[in-house]
């Protein structure tokens, strides 16, 4: 119900399943949330809900963290409004700059909400610079020896190297109980550019050792930020989409307009399990789930450790005789379809069949591709347009990315920018002519430039690539509408792009270009700490010269997350094709119930050297147990109900689990090999 007037009460409960937050209303200071409990135990302590860092107006005390800003000290409640349907949202002003604050709190799961602010002028212009998309405070200060941080890092070939310890490592022991004072410095972690995850993570997590634990994540396909901090008695947590200082942000409001900042969500669980279990429920409620999204089908692709962007006729046949024989659901021809040059790159942006390299032509291939019961896919890069490409000039200057005055180009391709009409026609024109000609069913949306801070044209460097950005996103949904029974997947040279703006639309995420099997189960094992299980595209790529050991390791690659498959299947031993087809089947039996998995790591987050990594699924039906070996092998531990763990696809006879009276031991081979086993779940 709405609340447009005040009375002698300031308190606002308000719980939603296992979260019960408590908001301080008071008419003379910033609404705080006083504190949040999950299951009655507490979380969060008492802080102000947002910080608004505009020009003529930053901190209100001098230090680095995104809070404590002067526009937000000034704020103060004007209305909340509760629709009945787990949305809270709370609306301040600042008298002193006339800017109105509205921070939405969502409800996704039993224990997660999705937080946003939207600024907007009201009495003069204002030019944003930060808006704070998640600030709250913790139960507990960072000198308690309660709390380890969990965040991760990226690059190409190494999508996943998350790293857990102390939160001390990172915050030092400062006795701030002696100045009575919030620390000055921060613990942060920023990502610039286009490539939302090419060096860094936007999840993080915070695990309390002795209590609730809380993981977040930022939704956006542009910069951002998040950051820790020491308050006296609590650690300070911010969340942003991109800001002037690191991303060259600012948007100028004039009277009646406004900005909303990126979204962020926070996650409540016990234990880092809980956590990422709770994250997990967010990721799947904000998913655009469509009727052909809930089939999960098994594809192939043709790129991965085989045609690597080369593809023809005589090429192909096997391939698709081979991935229709394993299983496979759907096709995808690779990059190279549309252009007869061997280096491709260059020819990007008139998406047409390549005049020569289809014998009979592309429709009589992809028909060839349904008549082995698959449904055909081709790759796009979208955004891309190469300066040697017909296309170029067919676009203003204005439909693509500039700085300064002049047009960006990078790796000798322009950007387009999804803002203009024209660059938005270029694409709905591609997507649309492509479905109609070719009945294209699976589009793998790539993205290999990196273009940096954005595009000035019409403002900020920052705000132009999250305006562009969000275009993006949004003919991803009207594409998506259009076309219903077409799979839209995301790719970014691999997984420079796993965000969860695009992958709230987008299908399925690839999760890496690694092309070492070996080297990539860590990175199908740590997955699920960016992705939802069903989401997460992981490569399987058999291959006639790899060790039983080696195709095994690919096999439980994919099946730890959505199987993506690869390689010359064709060329495979008898037995290799027959271990390849037991593995599909197993993945075909499993699929669904990933798509209700939650996610947890029985021996720990795995580390990018890690001789064994485990990864453990909980299903509403029974459990699933991960386990690659790289090492020499050992024996492992099965703690609780693992201890049930019986064989699932499991070849070779040096597997093996054993029981005696201290409990039940995994007998692990030499490496590299893989295994996977069921348990009950309770």
């Amino acid at each position: 119900m709405p609340s447009d007037t005040m009375d002698t009460t300031t308190a606002l409960e308000w719980t939603v399943g296992d979260l019960a937050f408590s908001f301080d209303l008071a008419p003379d200071a910033p609404v705080e949330l006083v504190s949040a409990a999950y299951r009655g135990a507490p979380v969060l302590s008492r802080g102000t809900i947002v910080d608004v860092f505009v020009a003529g107006a930053l901190h209100a005390r001098a230090q680095l963290s995104y809070d404590r800003s002067m526009v937000g000290a000034g704020l103060r409640y004007v209305s909340h409004e509760e629709d009945g349907e787990g949305l809270l949202s709370i609306v301040q002003l600042d008298a002193a700059t006339g800017a109105k604050v509205t921070t939405a709190f969502r409800r996704t799961s039993s224990a997660s909400v999705s937080v946003s602010s939207t600024v907007e002028a009201t009495a003069e212009t204002l030019t944003v610079l930060a808006v704070t998309s998640l600030s709250v405070a913790t139960a507990h200060a960072a000198g308690s020896g309660r709390y380890e941080l969990l965040r991760g890092s990226s690059e190409w070939l190494g999508e996943g190297d998350w790293v857990q310890t102390p939160l001390s490592e990172v915050l030092r022991p400062l006795r701030l109980d002696l100045t009575g004072q919030a620390g000055r410095g921060r613990y942060r972690h920023l990502s610039t550019g286009a490539w939302s995850t090419g060096t860094v993570l936007p999840t993080g997590a915070l695990i309390d050792t002795d209590g609730p634990s809380i993981a977040w994540q930022i939704e956006v396909t542009a910069g951002w930020l998040w950051e820790v901090s020491q308050l006296p008695d609590a650690v300070s947590l911010t969340a942003l989409g991109p800001t002037d200082e690191e991303h060259q942000f600012a948007v100028t409001l004039e009277p009646g307009e406004s900005f909303t900042s990126a979204p962020a969500a926070l996650a409540v669980g016990d234990g880092l399990a809980g956590a990422i279990a709770a994250l997990t429920a967010h990721r799947r409620a904000i998913f655009a789930r469509r009727p052909i999204d809930a089939t999960l089908p098994l594809v192939y692709n043709d790129y991965m450790n085989t045609l690597n962007g080369q593809p023809s006729t005589e090429k192909l046949r096997p391939l698709i005789a081979g991935a229709a024989a394993a299983g496979a659901e759907y096709f995808c021809i690779d990059a190279g379809w549309f252009t007869d040059v061997v280096d491709y790159w260059g020819n990007i942006g008139v998406w047409e069949e390549a005049p020569t390299r289809f014998t009979g032509g592309l429709a009589a291939l992809l028909d060839e591709v349904r008549h082995h019961g698959m449904v055909p896919g081709l790759w796009l890069e979208p955004e891309i347009i190469a300066l040697d490409s017909p296309a170029i000039d067919r676009l203003p200057d204005e439909a693509f990315f500039q700085r300064f005055g002049k047009v960006t180009v990078e790796h000798h391709r322009r950007h387009l920018d999804l803002r203009h009409p024209a660059a938005r026609h270029h694409l709905d024109e591609t997507v649309d002519r492509l479905v109609a000609e070719f009945g294209v069913g699976f589009f793998k949306l790539d993205y290999n430039i990196e273009p940096g801070a954005g595009t000035d044209r019409t403002g900020s460097a920052g705000e132009g690539l999250l305006g562009h950005a969000r275009a993006f996103g949004q003919w991803l949904r009207d594409a998506q509408e259009r076309h219903p029974d077409v799979l839209f997947e995301n790719c970014a040279s691999g997984a420079m792009r796993m965000d969860y703006h695009l992958l709230s639309i987008a299908h399925l995420q690839s999760t890496s270009d690694q092309m070492d099997a070996a080297r990539y189960a860590t990175i199908a094992a740590v997955a699920p700490l960016s992705i939802a299980p069903e989401q997460a595209g992981n490569w399987a790529y058999p291959a006639a010269e790899m060790s039983d050991g080696e195709l095994r390791t690919t096999m439980v690659n994919g099946l730890a997350g959505r199987l993506y498959l690869s390689g010359f299947l064709d060329r495979l031993s008898p037995a290799q094709r027959e271990s390849v087809h037991r593995f599909t089947a197993a993945h075909k039996d499993i699929r669904h119930e990933l798509a209700q998995a939650t996610p947890f790591w029985p021996h720990g987050v795995p580390g990018w050297d890690d001789d064994i990594l485990t990864l453990a699924y909980r299903t509403p039906t029974r459990g699933l147990l991960f386990v690659w070996t790289r090492g020499l092998g050992g024996e492992l531990a099965l703690p609780g109900d693992l201890a049930s763990a019986t064989p699932l696809v499991v070849d070779g006879p040096a597997w093996g689990v054993s029981h005696d009276d201290d409990g039940t031991v995994l007998r692990v081979p030499g490496g590299p090999d893989a295994a996977v086993f069921e348990f009950s779940a309770s």
